[in-house]
């Protein structure tokens, strides 16, 4: 439990993005130091104003009753939702923000949570994007002019055209680049949100609600009854840190933090100590066959590997039934080794199929399942630093079969694959 409550308050105070948590009076009752810095005031200034304080003076009065109106019927609203929003700092200064709201309720009680992003720079991007389209209409109209005045000249003129054309297509291009890559931060950001908001809700309930029911079974003939609150406890703790894991892995592989280191290790040893290490997810009747072909020694990062084995095992447990085979193989020849998970479970789409190892991505058929959608976009990550490839087979109600393929001769890696 400490190690999680280290892990939650080190993601709140590590995030990037301002957070900020209100009361069901709308006073603010925590906010992270990254919103300390937006708005350039020390945490304890902040605490126990009400939310307005973050608002330009010209809008407070008007926003006090859409806040009321939030409350009153709350919903998750995602970045910008079609505003043009502003902060105001401690100074005055004002500075144009989007902001996403997600409202849960604790012990009868009501928060929001707003995830808040400075988009000055996004901005002052848009602006030089109009002015260089301002500039190249100046520049289409010079050499419209330039082709009524010079028509006697076509070869000069016809390379003057294609010069200006090819400028503008490329310029074209770079804007609609960014505008794609703005659109898609802007939804991996809205899926974070609802994501994040609907996993830790459940579990965190669940440890509310079961810790509050333990008190209420005093006598040794309810140990059963205390027994099965303290293991459904366990439970939500452990997803709640498999969800913090996801979260940190993902932004140590962001920031280069994650690199392979290469040695010799027993292969079938290590994947069989893998498939020891998570029969604790095993439902009731699930079993796990695992059998190996060729050489037994590789030389690989083994704690990676292990990490790529137990997200492909607890997926393939996971979205298994009761009773279920989940098949394990491995083989070592010609300096590759290849491991593959097998199953008979849910499947995936071939429309779900093209976006699988994206970040924050989930199939159809798995939003009722607990999970990140991290896995195997880590996994994928993971295989790239070992130098190898993964391949997936899946249909619908059918199973999946996820192959990994990675060299395993020293000889192949070189120096230490970083992120550095």
């Amino acid at each position: 439990m400490q190690m999680d409550k280290s892990h939650m308050t080190s993601l709140f105070e590590n995030a990037t993005e301002g957070i900020v948590l209100a009361d069901q009076q709308a006073n603010i009752v925590l906010v992270n130091p990254a919103a300390c810095r937006m708005f350039a005031y020390a945490s304890e200034e902040l605490i126990g104003q009400k939310v307005e304080v973050l608002l330009p003076s010209r809008y407070r009065v008007g926003h006090v009753p859409l806040r009321d109106g939030f409350y009153h019927h709350p919903q998750n609203r995602e970045m910008g939702s079609g505003r043009d929003l502003h902060g105001q700092r401690k100074d005055a200064s004002t500075f144009p923000v989007e902001v996403s709201l997600s409202s849960y309720r604790q012990e009868n009680r009501q928060f929001v949570i707003a995830f808040v992003v400075d988009i000055t720079h996004r901005k002052e991007i848009e602006q030089s994007m109009v002015q260089q389209q301002k500039q190249l209409e100046k520049v289409t109209n010079d050499i419209r002019k330039l082709n009524t005045e010079l028509e006697a000249k076509v070869e000069e003129r016809t390379v003057i055209l294609k010069e200006a054309l090819q400028r503008l297509e490329q310029s074209q291009a770079e804007l609609s680049e960014a505008l794609d890559k703005e659109r898609q931060l802007n939804e991996i950001k809205s899926r974070f949100v609802s994501m994040a908001s609907h996993e830790f809700r459940t579990p965190l309930s669940s440890v509310l609600s079961s810790a509050s029911l333990i008190g209420k079974y005093t006598t040794a003939e309810q140990q059963p009854n205390r027994d099965k609150h303290v293991n459904r406890i366990k439970e939500s703790v452990k997803h709640l840190n498999d969800l913090l894991e996801d979260f940190l892995s993902l932004g140590k592989l962001d920031e280069g933090k994650i690199g392979a280191v290469f040695y010799e290790f027993d292969l079938p040893e290590a994947v069989y100590d893998t498939i020891e290490e998570v029969r604790g997810m095993i439902k009731k009747g699930q079993e796990i066959k695992y059998g190996h072909n060729g050489g037994h020694f590789a030389c690989s990062d083994k704690k990676l590997l292990k990490n790529i084995l137990i997200n492909l095992l607890s997926n393939a447990l996971k979205f298994s039934d009761e009773a279920a085979t989940i098949d394990v193989r491995s083989e070592s020849h010609d300096g590759k080794a290849t491991i593959s998970v097998k199953d008979k479970g849910i499947g995936i789409s071939k429309e779900d199929q093209e976006h699988l190892f994206s970040s924050f991505f989930r199939g159809k058929n798995a939003l009722n399942i607990q999970g990140t959608g991290l896995g195997l976009h880590i996994v994928k990550r993971y295989t790239d630093l070992l130098g190898g490839s993964i391949n997936l087979q899946s249909a619908l109600g059918e199973g999946t079969t996820i192959t990994v393929t990675i060299p395993i001769n020293d000889n192949q890696h070189g120096e230490n694959n970083s992120g550095h």
